[in-house]
């Protein structure tokens, strides 16, 4: 959808076109530059090890729908907040009401309540319906504006806005990329504990807009998002036989991937989302291979008598890491993508499984047991380097943020209760749960939306 060079105030040039879709809804988004060209100097650096979160003012957006701008601007504080990487400064504190989008804020005032970035913005609607949401945000001891957008959509996608609108904020001030505006499939289980309905589903990665991709009628696990599309492969036991499906989440069509008997676990996507690997039982033992999608082509990678299972290839395809027990207990190996010699990578106390290779190639994300605790935990990919993020009686199944800097997983506290879903950055030093209706385990977050 195209949109018209506009000049803003404040001496700004035009805006710059950039385009997108938002589910069946075009938006346009528009750079501005910063005011009188300046350089701002504001980042954070989120590595550093005496980290201190960045204070953030958002104000509530303003415009025509003032209810609907202060629940944009909730969407981007709790994402903000959530991340762990910045410190939102209450709105009572403030000391300017901004009035306007497109005038620069008082800066003194946003200096004296410690705010180190703004941000500030405004909802209309254009004469054919169209939201219209612009936001900018401001160094505010530089005085300056980093960065500014606007977009034009359905109403119905605000709070896909909101979430770009995050990304944007986190990129500007972090220097990587956003991981807002991204879903989390998941396995939805409700009534007692010997008797669970398990259906899949889909939701925001902020817990939000959950909806059901299957009835319940038959029993799925280890549902895996592509990496590069919005497709799902999951695993269905209709009837008795395990059957591997893959589910396009736009238009809804799923197909039959194959009948694998006695297979353990799921696919897996390769990073360019043309093949999956996988684990298949036979006897005693099971192998790792990998299918083509298009030819349905099936090669075997492993030649085991041991138990080769959770296979997970690294982001440029070249490498794979997956659990075997072929020394004795659970530990995790790496080898080609195309097999041959594995070598094992985890030596410390315990049992090592579900290694999943970070998007960014610098960790592998596992499962360790360690008599009755189960943590998360990451290593870098020659085994180095280990780190448990969390702990807990039992935590499962770690899944990659687009961005690689957090991570997802279930944890079953135990009892009469069941699984729910969390997160946790790479440092450890944030976790936070991700609602959801009900008990969720398995989740498997996908790629930022386009």
């Amino acid at each position: 959808m195209s949109l018209s060079k506009t000049a803003l105030p404040l001496g700004l040039p035009p805006l710059t076109r950039r385009s997108a879709l938002l589910g069946a809804a075009g938006f346009a988004a528009a750079s501005l530059a910063g005011v009188a060209g300046a350089e701002a100097e504001i980042s954070i650096t989120i590595d550093r090890g005496n980290f201190q979160p960045m204070p953030i003012a958002i104000t509530d957006f303003g415009g025509a729908d003032p209810n609907l701008g202060a629940q944009i601007s909730g969407v981007i504080t709790n994402n903000l907040k959530r991340s762990g990487v910045f410190s939102i400064i209450d709105k009572k504190a403030f000391v300017e009401k901004v009035s306007s989008v497109d005038s620069a804020p008082q800066f003194d005032s946003w200096k004296v309540i410690n705010a180190q970035a703004l941000v500030t913005g405004r909802i209309t609607r254009d004469p054919s319906g169209r939201l219209k949401a612009e936001f900018r945000l401001w160094d505010v001891f530089a005085g300056q504006q980093l960065t500014g957008q606007q977009y034009f959509t359905d109403p119905n996608n605000w709070r896909r806005v909101a979430h770009i609108i995050s990304d944007a904020i986190y990129a500007r001030l972090t220097g990587d990329k956003g991981f807002f505006d991204s879903r989390v499939v998941f396995v939805d289980e409700t009534g007692p504990k010997d008797n669970r309905k398990k259906r899949l589903a889909i939701m925001d990665q902020d817990g939000a807009n959950v909806r059901y991709l299957t009835r319940g009628d038959d029993l799925v696990v280890t549902p895996r998002f592509s990496p590069s599309s919005q497709e799902v492969t999951y695993m269905s036991f209709g009837g008795g036989d395990p059957r591997v499906y893959l589910l396009n989440i736009e238009t809804g069509q799923r197909e039959v991937v194959g009948n694998f008997p006695g297979m353990t676990f799921a696919p897996r996507f390769s990073p360019d989302g043309q093949k999956i690997v996988m684990s298949l039982s036979q006897g005693s033992s099971s192998n790792i291979f990998v299918m083509d999608l298009r030819s349905r082509t099936t090669t075997r990678l492993t030649d085991s008598s041991a138990i080769d299972t959770s296979p997970s290839l690294s982001p440029d395809g070249s490498q794979m890491v997956f659990e075997s027990d072929r020394g004795g207990a659970p530990q995790i190996y790496q080898m080609p993508a195309g097999g041959g010699p594995a070598k094992r990578i985890s030596f410390g106390e315990g049992r090592y499984s579900t290694p999943v290779w970070s998007p960014r190639g610098d960790y592998i994300a596992f499962t360790k047991q360690k008599g009755s605790t189960f943590a998360i935990g990451i290593m870098k990919p020659d085994g180095s380097g280990e780190r448990i993020l969390t702990e807990g009686f039992h935590n499962e199944g770690p899944t990659w943020a687009p961005n690689g800097r957090y991570l997802m997983f279930f944890r079953d506290a135990g009892g009469s209760g069941g699984a729910k879903v969390f997160m946790v950055d790479i440092t450890g030093r944030v976790e936070v749960p991700v609602p959801s209706p009900a008990y969720a385990s398995d989740p498997s977050w996908g790629p930022l939306l386009n």
